[in-house]
């Protein structure tokens, strides 16, 4: 993390906290002897709620230092975190509770706590997710499994599991207004993007402040978003100039003299 942290010093680095599921723990060795068998891991014990819990509290607090090592041993003020599968805001308090706790609080050296926005839950209730943090990461892939109830890990589904489905589209639509609404920066990390390049220009168009992408699809994106931008530039040289050009037809002409 220190690494990476500075090498893009001073521009911020957000690390997103550990969000593995427990079947992928228990793959790891000894993992079956401390992770239950859950019929399914995808919407399980993980993220937030795995912080929580006082089987999962030693291991947290122990990310928690290595992250307060780096920001407050060895200067990396850039680095910033990112709660994932936070389901209320209410647990969100909470994890800040342990932050806080563990050297990491929010704003203190400019530390911003950043939340995924991959639930339907933050996305109804934004306004109060904003509450407590700073901005919004949008996780297309969780999004999209629990907008159309697709696991995504299920091979028999795999056809229906779709980015572009308007349901999907509108869900992400709703999180970056709401984002707005509430001053927040939001952005996109997930497969989305790179895989289907339209996707940033349909991002590009509702205002999103960041886009993450695979290193392979960034020089493609780069052209769709530039366009994009372009495209929203002149809309707006345009809306401009016909306002402008209607002020002046309403403004009454001064009176002749004689």
């Amino acid at each position: 993390i220190g690494s990476i942290a500075a090498a893009f010093y001073p521009r911020p680095v957000i690390v997103r906290l550990g969000d593995f599921k427990s079947n992928e723990y228990r793959r790891l060795v000894g993992g079956e002897n401390f992770e239950p068998e859950e019929e399914n891991p995808m919407i399980g014990f993980r993220g937030a709620s795995r912080y929580l819990s006082p089987e999962f509290k030693d291991a947290f607090e122990l990310e928690c230092e290595a992250l307060s090592h780096v920001r407050n041993k060895m200067g990396l003020t850039n680095v910033e975190l990112m709660v994932p599968f936070c389901r209320t805001p209410e647990e969100g308090k909470k994890v800040m509770s342990i932050l806080n706790a563990n050297g990491l609080q929010k704003g203190k050296d400019g530390l911003k706590v950043w939340v995924m926005c991959e639930l339907p839950s933050n996305i109804f209730g934004i306004d109060e997710f904003a509450k407590v943090f700073d901005g919004f990461s949008i996780g297309s892939n969780d999004l999209t499994q629990l907008v159309l109830g697709v696991d995504r890990d299920s091979g028999l589904l795999a056809e229906l599991f779709d980015e572009d489905n308007t349901a999907v589209k509108q869900a992400i639509t709703q999180a970056i207004e709401g984002a707005h609404r509430n001053g927040k920066e939001v952005g996109l990390c997930g497969q989305a993007p790179s895989d289907k390049p339209h996707f940033a220009g349909f991002l590009v168009d509702l205002g999103i402040d960041s886009i993450s992408l695979t290193p392979d699809s960034v020089m493609q994106a780069i052209e769709i978003v530039s366009k994009a931008e372009h495209k929203e530039a002149l809309a707006k040289e345009i809306e401009e100039a016909f306002t402008s050009h209607d002020a002046m037809r309403a403004k009454p002409s001064a009176p002749i003299k004689a």
